[in-house]
């Protein structure tokens, strides 16, 4: 009886195992193919003129906005989330910080996904190759 509970845990660590390899690969590819969308629109914007423009980061509790040190455009209206000039998905807020009031918050480029908010909770997604063909459409007047 021993041994059969043994195999069977095994058995279900390795099922375990095989579905987290198959998540990361799925997300792996994702984050590839949104990557290529992401280049693509940092390329098409260059050619269309659209400028890159400093970007703004929010407070986690959205009270104080920074200044950051990059630049790029912003995807969403309420500048949320932006591909930053050198074609890295960017989301726009920090921690609070009395430093970053000074000299500016740094930001880290986030993995991008092709529908952006999945799984965010709020109800909001949209496509990110939606996203990126309206903020080209729109050129350089974006809220």
């Amino acid at each position: 009886m021993q041994d059969e509970q043994a195999a069977w845990r095994e058995e279900q660590r390795h099922a375990v195992a095989v579905r987290a390899a198959a998540l990361e690969a799925d997300r792996a590819a994702e984050a590839r193919k949104a990557g290529a969308l992401l280049d693509d629109f940092v390329r098409r914007a260059a050619e269309a003129g659209l400028r890159p423009h400093p970007l703004v980061a929010r407070s986690l509790d959205g009270r104080s906005t920074y200044k950051t040190h990059a630049r790029g455009w912003y995807l969403k209206s309420d500048r949320s989330v932006a591909v930053g000039e050198d074609g890295d998905y960017l989301v726009l807020t920090v921690p609070p910080s009395l430093r970053a009031r000074f000299t500016g918050a740094d930001l880290s480029p986030s993995t991008a996904r092709l529908i952006v908010g999945a799984g965010g909770g709020d109800g909001e997604t949209i496509p990110l190759e939606t996203l990126l063909e309206r903020r080209l459409t729109a050129g350089d007047h974006w809220p």
